[in-house]
C-alpha cells in the first residue's frame, strides 16, 4: 500500500512512549521524518505548532513537506502513544498492527488498556521513587502482565499493537533490574530480577525473549545505550 501522507516523528530515545511509536513505525515500514526534540530546552514552537501539551511523541500526518521544526499548518496533528498506534494501525492496513479479526482487536485493546497505567505507575514507583513494598508490588505487576498473556506467542497470540504497547516498559524493567538501576538499595535489582529467572514467571520471560527477536523491536532496541544514559543522568552513583 502507498503511504498517503507525509509523517514527521517528534520523539526522544530516552522516552518510553515514544519507543512505542517507533516500533510501530518500523512495523507498518513507514516512510518517516525523525525529529528529536529536547526534553530539557524544548523549542517554543514545538507547543505551538505540534502539540499544545508540549509532551512526547507527536506526529504531523499529510500536508506538505516542510522542515520538522516548520510544520505545516496544513498538517494533521497526532499525539499520545496509544492514539497514535491506532492512527498508524488505520492508515497501514496491511502491517496488521491490530488483526482484522473483530475480537481479537478488542482483545488487543483490553490488554493495553489493563495494563497501560499500572506499567507507568509501577516503573516510577519502584524505580525512582522506592519504598519498601515496592518489589511486590512491581512482582504483582508483572505477575498480572503475564496472567493475560496468551499461551503461546504474543499478548494475543499474534504480534500486535498490544506487544508495542508493554514491551518499552518490560526491556526497561529486565534492563534495570539486571543492572541493578534505580533509587532503590545496591543489590535489590538483581535480586528481583533473579526471582523472574524462575519457574514462576516463565511463560512471561518467554514473551520477553519472543519480542527481542521480533524485526520492528529489534531495530529499535540498544539496552547498552539506555544503561549509558540511565547512569549519566539519573544514577551516577551506580556508574
Amino acid at each position: 500500500m502507498v503511504q498517503k501522507g507525509q509523517i514527521t516523528f517528534y520523539s526522544h530515545p530516552a522516552s518510553v512512549y515514544s519507543h512505542r511509536v517507533e516500533i510501530a513505525l518500523k512495523e507498518a515500514k513507514a516512510d518517516y521524518t525523525n525529529y528529536e526534540v529536547d526534553l530539557a530546552n524544548k523549542p517554543s514552537w514545538y507547543a505551538a505548532r505540534v502539540n499544545p501539551v508540549g509532551k512526547l511523541p507527536a506526529i504531523t500526518y499529510g500536508g506538505p513537506n516542510t522542515a520538522p521544526d516548520d510544520p505545516s499548518p496544513e498538517a494533521a496533528k497526532i499525539n499520545e502513544s496509544l492514539i497514535i498506534l491506532e492512527f498508524l494501525a488505520d492508515i497501514f492496513p496491511e502491517a496488521h498492527l491490530l488483526p482484522s479479526d473483530p475480537v481479537l482487536r478488542a482483545q488487543a485493546r483490553m490488554f493495553i488498556v489493563a495494563t497501560d497505567s499500572l506499567l507507568y505507575d509501577v516503573f516510577w514507583a519502584f524505580f525512582f521513587h522506592y519504598s519498601p513494598g515496592a518489589d511486590q508490588t512491581l512482582l504483582n505487576l508483572l505477575e498480572s502482565v503475564q496472567e493475560r498473556l496468551h499461551p503461546t506467542g504474543f499478548a494475543i497470540g499474534k504480534w500486535s499493537n498490544a506487544d508495542i504497547a508493554v514491551a518499552p516498559f518490560l526491556f526497561r524493567f529486565r534492563a534495570m533490574l539486571r543492572h541493578d538501576l534505580g533509587s532503590f538499595p545496591v543489590g535489590e535489582g538483581t535480586r528481583v530480577y533473579e526471582i523472574l529467572q524462575g519457574p514462576k514467571f516463565a511463560r512471561l520471560m518467554k514473551y520477553i525473549d519472543d519480542i527481542e527477536q521480533w524485526p520492528s523491536f529489534k531495530a529499535t532496541w540498544d539496552e547498552a545505550a539506555l544503561v549509558r544514559m540511565l547512569k549519566n543522568k539519573y544514577f551516577p552513583q551506580r556508574a
